[in-house]
């Protein structure tokens, strides 16, 4: 998205998070364009999820501003502000006593959504990830496959159709045949929903896999932000040690 301009559906204004002093975000300043998926990657400790969490002010900024469609997280009422956006976790974070239709309905439902809507909304969504309603409506997530669980939250954090999506290493607990799969069913459904997603991994085949744009971040900084192409290529010595993981030849096709 190199030289494009845009109106940004997230955005980051010298933004910084510190903790008793501890400085975990420093400087950043980011954009996100409508119907984009951006990947955050760095080691651990560098700053991803904390820099998702002030999205949808799980925290909040010590300095600096996060913009939401153009308005300050700050002027968002919070719970609003997170029921326009969707989240989804490692392990889907699902409520273990209640069935699949009542994870999934649970947004529709604070919002008041008549009965039957809601039940059209969990049906449509489950076929949308792959499980039939009829075989997995009652089911409680015990009774699940970690893939099968990871789904559902995905139906979760889309049932109230937010235009934003948030993932912390969403696919990063599954078996590597499941992950393929599900990552497969996330571009298929990107390429329906069009949703803006920020994407954390720590795999940088799923990076190149998944997004439009890499943000690379080290110590609680942005290193830079690259297309997949222009990642391979890159010359930063971080981003470099992230492509010498890679295959000889390895492309972001390939890395799938």
């Amino acid at each position: 998205m190199t030289g494009e301009t845009f109106q940004p559906a997230i955005e980051f204004l010298q933004a910084r998070y510190a903790v008793d002093g501890h400085i975990i975000l420093s400087g950043l300043e980011l954009a996100v364009a409508p119907g984009e998926v951006l990947a955050l990657v760095g080691r651990s400790g560098s700053g991803k999820t904390t820099t998702l969490k002030l999205i949808n002010r799980l925290l909040d900024l010590t300095s600096g501003d996060v913009r939401v469609e153009g308005r300050s997280v700050g002027n968002w009422d919070p719970i609003r502000l997170r029921r326009h956006i969707g989240y989804v976790i490692q392990e889907a974070g699902l409520f273990p006593h209640y069935t699949v239709e009542r994870n999934v309905a649970l947004i529709p439902r604070l919002e008041g959504w008549p009965p039957e809507r809601v039940r059209a909304r969990v049906e449509e969504l489950l076929h949308l990830v792959g499980l039939e309603p009829a075989k997995f409506r009652d089911r409680h997530p015990r009774e699940l496959s970690g893939g099968q669980r990871q789904r559902v939250g995905v139906a979760r954090a889309l049932a109230a159709d937010p235009p934003i999506l948030l993932m912390d290493e969403p696919f990063g607990a599954l078996d590597p045949l499941s992950r393929a799969e599900i990552q497969r069913e996330f571009l298929a459904l990107q390429s329906r929903l069009k949703k803006t997603v920020v994407l954390v991994t720590h795999d940088i085949r799923e990076a190149l896999r998944l997004a439009n744009r890499i943000a690379l971040m080290e110590a609680g900084k942005l290193v830079g932000v690259y297309s997949p192409l222009t990642f391979l290529k890159a010359r930063e010595p971080l981003a470099a040690e992230y492509v010498a993981t890679l295959g000889p030849g390895e492309t972001p096709e390939s890395a799938a």
